[in-house]
């Protein structure tokens, strides 16, 4: 799979959708790549980087609301 802008600005603005849940509770998300495979490589900031709560966030909140918008992506992973 190509990695385009469009598929880079398709990511990124399901993530803006997402931003606000995460921003209500003092965290972010970044969007650091993108490989072929269509694994979205992310960094959880603030208040999510330490949460104990981190990998529910990205399994059962993140991945699944980002893989609907976007087909092309197939996992979360963060780094």
């Amino acid at each position: 799979m190509e990695i385009s802008r469009e598929l880079r600005g398709r990511i990124e603005a399901a993530l803006d959708r997402l931003r606000p849940a995460l921003i209500a509770d003092g965290g972010n998300v970044e969007l650091v790549g993108i490989d072929e495979s269509g694994n979205v490589r992310v960094t959880l900031q603030g208040a999510c980087a330490t949460c104990p709560a981190l990998h529910a966030t990205l399994r059962m909140g993140l991945e699944p609301a980002l893989c609907e918008e976007v087909p092309e992506v197939k996992s979360l992973i963060p780094v």
